[in-house]
């Protein structure tokens, strides 16, 4: 009966990698965006659009697998403001 974890932990323990893949992820297509913005004027090369088009989709897919399982994460609160 050595390291035998319960179910419960099991999916908190899978909800929260999944929530910090999530947010590291988000926060990384929000660099990649910023990067290309910034580079613009000089005729952004096409790797970098593609890139950041990467990191948009692995941003998504990771989005709808934690709306799959029904995991919330931390709120916030930039977006609200009462």
């Amino acid at each position: 009966m050595f390291f035998k974890r319960s179910a419960e932990q099991l999916k908190r323990d899978r909800n929260q990698r999944l929530l910090d893949a999530v947010y590291s992820t988000k926060a990384s297509w929000d660099h990649a965006r910023e990067t290309e913005r910034a580079v613009y004027e000089a005729n952004v090369n096409s790797e970098l659009h593609y890139r950041t088009r990467i990191q948009e989709q692995k941003f998504l897919y990771l989005y709808k697998l934690a709306r799959k399982f029904k995991v919330h994460g931390k709120l916030n609160h930039g977006v609200i403001d009462r």
